[in-house]
């Protein structure tokens, strides 16, 4: 799903994603690389608010992005409330995973308030994902346990940009942005909700992954669909925790 993204110019992707795919580069090297000048490059690293939530500098004045572009995102665990792949998730005993989560939240200032809540809709989280990879294993022999999963992204460092998300969940190809919530209908709010921040994670895992931003309601039963995103043309799916299989089959075609 590609959407505008106007408060970023052209420049300033080229830039984030020149770093994240470089294991430290100066101010000097990024202006050859891009054909830029080397004052527009300086300041945009020093003023604009994709770098101070980003990237960070070295003390040898190289810049590094906090969220590498490779196929095992480095540094996406600092951000994450729960981050390993599909098969460590699914060998992780249910309060040895819970256990990991809540402190995880306490380490990227995720609130843990209204604990009883939010351990229940955690739970009620996780029994759907492990459901999930229950139904692709007994469905198809496609391989996905070296996928990254993360619990509770939250991004929000240098109180510029803001990212946060329930579930993601990286394969090769896509990025799936999943919005849970413990409802059986659908609410136009929460569509919007689902679709916020795929801006962003289109910056922070670059051109070689399509973002898929997908509602999941737990309540539900029997569910999959898409539905507008507001007032415009584009669509996400919906999906209850027994069909959720279908999200993934519709853009990874593995039942095809």
């Amino acid at each position: 799903m590609s959407r505008s993204l106007p408060s970023f110019s052209a420049e300033e992707r080229a830039v984030y994603s020149l770093i994240s795919g470089n294991d430290g580069l100066k101010a000097k090297d990024i202006a050859s690389a891009l054909n830029l000048d080397r004052s527009e490059v300086n300041r945009l690293l020093f003023s604009s608010p994709l770098m101070h939530e980003l990237c960070v500098q070295d003390s040898d004045y190289r810049w590094h992005a906090l969220i590498r572009h490779s196929p095992v995102h480095e540094g996406l665990y600092e951000f994450s409330g729960w981050y390993g792949t599909v098969r460590e998730f699914m060998d992780t005993p249910e309060n040895e995973w819970l256990s990991e989560l809540q402190d995880g939240c306490r380490r990227i200032g995720r609130s843990l308030n209204d604990r009883r809540g939010l351990l229940h809709s955690f739970l009620d989280c996780r029994n759907v994902m492990r459901s999930l990879f229950s139904d692709l294993a007994g469905m198809t022999d496609f391989s996905f346990h070296n996928w990254e999963i993360v619990f509770e992204l939250r991004l929000n460092r240098a109180r510029m940009i803001r990212i946060y998300a329930d579930v993601l969940v990286i394969t090769p190809s896509h990025v799936f942005s999943l919005e849970f919530k413990m409802k059986d209908t659908v609410d136009p709010e929460e569509v919007l909700q689902a679709a916020k921040y795929c801006p962003y994670l289109e910056i922070i895992f670059g051109s070689a992954f399509e973002i898929v931003p997908a509602l999941v309601l737990t309540s539900s039963s029997d569910l999959f669909d898409f539905v507008p995103i507001g007032y415009t043309d584009m669509i996400l799916p919906v999906a209850s925790g027994d069909m959720l299989f279908n999200v993934f089959n519709e853009y990874l075609g593995f039942l095809a």
